[in-house]
């Protein structure tokens, strides 16, 4: 092999080498998954074992992306109990990466109901929870067909539908729900309420 042939497969071979890794690269930080809650979030999920309320913390997290994805005042957000953890800081991310988040955060609520349903049919914290759950659905989707005319992104169009396709379960699950007022909290013997199992 003549000296030019071989620093010609020395250019090849690195060339190659170089294009493989920056491939590989770009395929690894694809594949890694984004977490749809913060920390924090998290920690308020595990805070909260009774399913309605754990139902509110997704319903919130999720209003805190649309409030972001839209321009609008971050909603204003309550402690229930002292103790209860820190929202703590504003999500962060671009408008496909915070849809994305709203979709995951309503498949794990989902997933949250139907688990408890699975264990206990007749808890009633599952119809309190798949009621509010319903309610928040609505209004996402009512956000959601605004912001899919004025965006021609991929990525927030394909998000956009993974979001559409989590209402509708929720929304034909509560359509299975009897009808009537949602059932109420009842206070135990010293006026407090009860913290019922999932």
């Amino acid at each position: 092999m003549t000296p030019v042939n071989r620093r010609k497969l020395v250019r090849l071979v690195m060339r190659t080498l170089v294009l493989s890794t920056s491939l590989l690269l770009t395929m690894s930080a694809r594949a890694q998954a984004r977490d749809h809650l913060t920390d924090a979030e998290t920690d308020l999920v595990r805070y909260w074992q009774e399913l309605d309320k754990r139902t509110e913390v997704f319903i919130k997290a999720a209003d805190r992306r649309f409030a972001i994805i839209n321009g609008a005042v971050q909603p204003a957000i309550k402690k229930a109990q002292k103790d209860e953890p820190e929202w703590g800081d504003v999500p962060k991310g671009t408008r496909a990466q915070l849809l994305g988040d709203v979709a995951g955060i309503l498949d794990e609520a989902i997933n949250n109901i139907d688990n408890a349903a699975t264990h206990n049919p007749k808890n009633p914290l599952v119809t309190r929870a798949l009621r509010k759950l319903n309610n928040a659905a609505n209004g996402y989707v009512q956000q959601l067909n605004s912001l899919k005319t004025k965006t021609t992104d991929a990525d927030e169009i394909a998000a956009i539908e993974r979001i559409n396709d989590e209402a509708k379960e929720i929304m034909e699950a509560s359509g299975h729900l009897p009808t009537g007022a949602v059932e109420e909290e009842q206070p135990d013997q010293k006026g407090k309420k009860k913290k019922p199992n999932q």
